[in-house]
């Protein structure tokens, strides 16, 4: 059952992932989703439908260093990661996609990570 919220947070991520699609140009995507206790990105190539990278907060590596999978240190460890892990499989170009969250807190921590990490967007 989808409630109001649901049904606008759905029409913002689609209207963002349209945006995006036109925009690309080719480039490869970097999509972050976050919950309450843990975020996840990855980097999906759209012209082959093939995911080409990814890490999240669940990760052993990070669990162990982390506090806690879902603050703004989690979310940039993360940011570090994929871009490391994009740049090994030959990504430096991407287009950050945001879904329906706003880019603000852990998303916004991730995304600047990512670009210090060596990932233009």
């Amino acid at each position: 059952m989808k409630t109001r919220l649901n049904d606008l947070n759905e029409r913002r991520k689609e209207r963002n992932r349209t945006r995006i699609r036109t925009a690309a140009h080719g480039r490869a995507r970097l999509s972050v989703h976050r919950t309450s206790r843990y975020i996840y990105a990855q980097v999906i190539d759209d012209t082959k439908g093939v995911t080409v990278a990814a890490a999240s907060s669940l990760e052993a590596g990070l669990r162990g260093s982390l506090k806690t999978g879902a603050d703004t240190k989690a979310a940039s460890e993360v940011g570090k990661l994929i871009a490391e892990r994009a740049k090994a499989a030959g990504i430096t170009e991407v287009i950050f996609d945001r879904g329906a969250y706003l880019f603000h807190g852990r998303i916004k921590a991730l995304a600047d990570a990512a670009r210090e990490a060596g990932l233009s967007f």
